[in-house]
């Protein structure tokens, strides 16, 4: 079994935010009167974000994602709501609440304000729910963002429970955007290239990984980033596996790419450094037994399994 030919392109179990069990029931989106019935639900569930930030019940030990009806209007108004879609037999919405009352809830013994890295880091909720609140946190930054009309400047107003704008004044639509990224590793045979951010903490390295743009395939991308920010050429280009990241929404497309060059020319305002790394390396690395203090992502993130299933292969 080869690198490029016998790795599963399944998401591993513990992937942040790429295990969904919603139906998204998106047929249901322009039927305001079922929207309304849905809402009115006493098995309907609710996500709060407030400036951007998760909202929890807390009981003093159990923290709770999903409020009630009634849970959430004794926490604050609905600025906007957004239908996420059904688990099971029950709707669930997001719910945007005003961000001047950040502060006001951070203090409240019933409450806890947590960030979604920290919340999948560690693992507070199941990956269906985490997934879930990943979705509303990414399409009320997107709401925010894009609360004018592209096309005409006018003010835009939410439509279609949440999932479009629409511009009375030049009747355009608009639709939520998601930015893809290809994340990769450079392989030549038995060593793999990383390099590190300047904003890494100490000692942290990872896989490339950049936008891509308009008019390049997944393929193209990888090539295209690898030798921009390490003057390293590469070839077959495999895809693994993709991870939603709502950081504010982009895709994480993760690949191998073949290496067909080896001398690395760092691309200064990217990288503060980068190197190639043995299979053994990686396997230090991802135990936590590297003799220089080197470490990877953490199991969240996309970059920490394309790291291990390298170490894997053979």
């Amino acid at each position: 079994m080869t690198l490029f030919d016998g790795i599963s392109e399944t998401a591993h179990a513990d992937l942040g935010f790429a295990h969904a069990t919603l139906d998204r029931a998106g047929w249901r989106r322009e039927d305001a009167q079922w929207q309304k019935m849905a809402q009115d639900d006493p098995q309907a569930r609710f996500i709060l974000i407030c400036n951007d930030t998760p909202v929890l019940q807390f009981d003093g030990s159990n923290l709770d994602a999903l409020f009630t009806r009634a849970g959430y209007s004794d926490v604050a108004a609905s600025q906007q709501m957004l239908f996420l879609g059904m688990e099971r037999d029950a709707p669930m919405f997001g719910v945007h609440i005003d961000p001047l009352l950040f502060d006001e809830l951070k203090i409240r013994a019933d409450l806890k304000l947590i960030d979604m890295r920290s919340i999948v880091m560690q693992g507070l909720f199941s990956h269906g729910i985490a997934n879930a609140i990943g979705t509303a946190k990414s399409m009320f930054m997107w709401h925010k963002r894009h609360a004018f009309c592209s096309n005409c400047g006018q003010p835009s107003q939410a439509a279609s429970a949440g999932w479009k704008r629409y511009c009375e004044a030049c009747k355009s639509e608009h639709f939520p955007r998601t930015d893809p990224v290809v994340i990769m590793l450079a392989v030549d045979g038995d060593k793999c290239l990383m390099g590190r951010s300047p904003h890494f903490p100490e000692g942290r390295y990872s896989c490339l990984a950049g936008f891509m743009e308009p008019g390049e395939t997944i393929e193209q991308a990888t090539r295209r980033e690898i030798f921009e920010e390490t003057g390293i050429r590469t070839g077959r280009v495999k895809y693994i596996t993709a991870q939603p990241w709502p950081f504010p929404s982009s895709l994480m497309i993760g690949c191998f790419a073949e290496a067909t060059s080896s001398e690395i020319t760092i691309d200064a305002a990217e990288l503060a450094d980068a190197r190639w790394f043995t299979r053994d390396e990686i396997k230090l690395i991802l135990r936590g037994e590297h003799p220089k203090g080197i470490s990877a992502p953490p199991a969240m993130a996309i970059a920490h399994h394309i790291m291990r299933l390298y170490a894997e292969a053979s």
